[in-house]
């Protein structure tokens, strides 16, 4: 199963960095896959040591994807880490193995502390949407854009749907990606 998260990580500097990830999950084990190259591999590499942060607000999943990574963080408990200020719940994590990979390394992580900061009251499909879409704009330039737009097309049905503020900002910031895209623009 993957399910989707905030990691965070620093470097030996301490410096943080926030990336929206899909973590492994089978039974108790957990397995980051970051692309090479990552400034969250890179981290993980230094330092061992990442916060798995569950979060429902989808502004930050969209916000890092379009550069909009100043989100509020607390100093972790067990590890030198940073937890996101707005998760639900977070697990701090070491690495305990890693199988090489060219293209996407297997990071193999225990939990050593786990806190739940506020319940979970589950995704409206608007939440889902901009999720789906994050991964979208996370795959540009390597899924044909046919592909994008057509799927784009449907999760804007949800959205439309049930979308509240966070979620209709969030959906602005992934459409002004694609659009950059699209026309050879940068951020």
């Amino acid at each position: 199963m993957i399910q989707e998260t905030i990691v965070t990580t620093r470097n030996l500097s301490g410096e943080a960095h926030i990336a929206p990830m899909g973590i492994h999950a089978n039974g108790g084990e957990l397995v980051i896959l970051p692309f090479r190259p990552s400034t969250t591999l890179d981290n993980l590499l230094e330092t061992r040591v990442a916060v798995i942060n569950y979060c429902d607000d989808v502004r930050v999943f969209a916000g890092c994807l379009t550069g909009r990574r100043d989100w509020p963080l607390n100093c972790a408990e067990k590890i030198k880490g940073q937890v996101l200020a707005g998760a639900l719940a977070h697990s701090e994590v070491e690495i305990v193995r890693i199988e090489e990979d060219s293209v996407r390394p297997k990071l193999f992580v225990k939990t050593v502390h786990e806190v739940n900061h506020a319940p979970f009251r589950g995704f409206n499909r608007a939440q889902y949407s901009v999720l789906e879409a994050a991964i979208l704009v996370s795959r540009l330039g390597r899924l044909p854009m046919e592909k994008i737009e057509a799927e784009i097309a449907y999760l804007r049905i949800g959205l439309e749907k049930t979308a509240g503020d966070r979620e209709t900002e969030a959906w602005g910031w992934l459409m002004a990606a694609i659009d950059r895209f699209k026309t050879g623009r940068s951020a």
